[in-house]
Parts: C-alpha cells; structure tokens; sequence
C-alpha cells in the first residue's frame, strides 16, 4: 500500500500541479530540485507524517505528474507554490526546500512575507556563480550540444541580491553537504545574511546522497520543527 493518500491535481498561476499528501497536524511543504519530483520524499514523509505533520510534497511546474512547460523562471515557479498554499487552505506551512526548491523556498518568503512560519533549504545558490566550477562547466557542455531548458534555468537564474536576505526573519533551516554542488562561501553567505539561520554541514554528503531516500534530512527536519519555536523565532 502506497504510503500518500490519492495524488491530487489543483491548478495555480496558469499550471496544474499535482502533488501527495499524508499526516495530519502542522502543514509542511516538500519541494523538490531540478528534474526530480515528490517521489525521492517518500522517506521523509513518512519521517514527518509519523511525527505529527501534515505534509504536501508537490511536483514543481514541467516537473513529474505536473502541467509540461517550455520555459522556467524561479520566480513562476516561487508563485506556484505561494499560490498553491493558498489554493489548499494552507496556514503559515513550514517549507522545506531541496537545491532548486530551496532557491524556490528563499524567493517565496521574499516576495511574500508571512507566508511561512519557517523554512529549511537544503544546496541552494543564490546565483549561477555559487556552483562548483566542474558542475557549471559540465551544464555548459550539456547545452552546447543539445539545449535543455532545465539547464539553461540552472546557468542563468537565480539572482538573489544577499543583503535582502535579512527581510527573511523566520527561523532558517540551511544544510549543505561537505562535498556539495554548491561553493561553501556561497553556503556561508546565505547564513550570515539571513537573520536567523543554523547551518548544518553533513560530513561526508554530496548534493543529493543525504536526501535521496535518506532518512538523515528527515531526522535534521523533524529535529528543527521540535526545537525551534516558530511563533517567536528562537531556536532552543
């Protein structure tokens, strides 16, 4: 038996997005990162569903079971979930980002503050520049000989501007793994931006190995939920 209830389909900003759903309690949002889906969360639902969240694992825009599309932009696709928290009822979730979801997790609680209570990213860069050399070269490479709009998204967004992290108040979730995709300076830069951010660095990791099927990104989530208090902003 299937550990999500039926997928559902719910459309947002010109896009029908499907996505999952288990648990009951406090809202939280998995989104996942550049050519994935909601399926590589099956461990950390059932992590989250057991400790007492409900949560919505949806497959971004052009990603999974979701609407197709020949263009992506961060932005849009940072709209589609504000917007599908709204479509669902959804009362100030918790989002929790991988890669491209993270870069999604940090435009969202920009352009729509209060829309989260907190939120937790996991290898995200705020421009192209804060990609590991031998990625970006290969993502080049890739497009040269056959264009993807997936990686063209990847080589030319996003561009958050670091100084306005700090219009990011809620508690902050970042981690990042010892051999990431992702520069540590540019891991370095999101956390002494944002006001109130914990890193943790999970030795040994590369960009996706703690997440995929893991349970380690499922027991740091559950961890940060139980021990930050989201209303005033603390971690214990």
């Amino acid at each position: 038996m299937s550990l999500y209830e039926a997928r559902e389909e719910v459309r947002v900003n010109g896009v029908c997005l499907r996505y999952a759903a288990a648990g009951s309690g406090a809202p939280v949002v998995l989104l996942h990162g550049n050519g994935e889906s909601h399926d590589l969360f099956e461990t950390q639902i059932g992590q989250l569903a057991a400790a007492g969240y409900r949560v919505y694992a949806p497959d971004s825009r052009g990603h999974g079971a979701s609407q197709p599309v020949t263009e992506y932009h961060y932005a849009d696709m940072a709209e589609d979930i504000f917007q599908f928290i709204r479509a669902l009822g959804l009362e100030s979730p918790v989002h929790y980002g991988h890669s491209d979801g993270g870069i999604i997790g940090l435009l969202l609680a920009l352009s729509h503050p209060g829309a989260l209570r907190a939120l937790a990213i996991s290898g995200t860069n705020l421009s192209p520049a804060g990609l590991i050399p031998s990625f970006l070269r290969e993502c080049r490479e890739i497009n040269q000989r056959s264009p993807e709009p997936l990686i063209t998204l990847m080589l030319t967004e996003p561009h958050i501007d670091p100084e306005a992290l700090a219009q990011i108040t809620i508690p902050v979730l970042v981690t990042v793994g010892e051999h990431d995709l992702i520069l540590p300076e540019e891991t370095e830069t999101i956390v002494s931006h944002l006001p109130n951010a914990r890193l943790v660095t999970v030795k040994g990791a590369d960009h996706g190995s703690y997440i995929y099927h893991s349970e380690i990104i499922g027991g740091l989530l559950v961890d940060f939920l139980k021990n930050c208090d989201v209303d005033t902003g603390q971690f214990s």
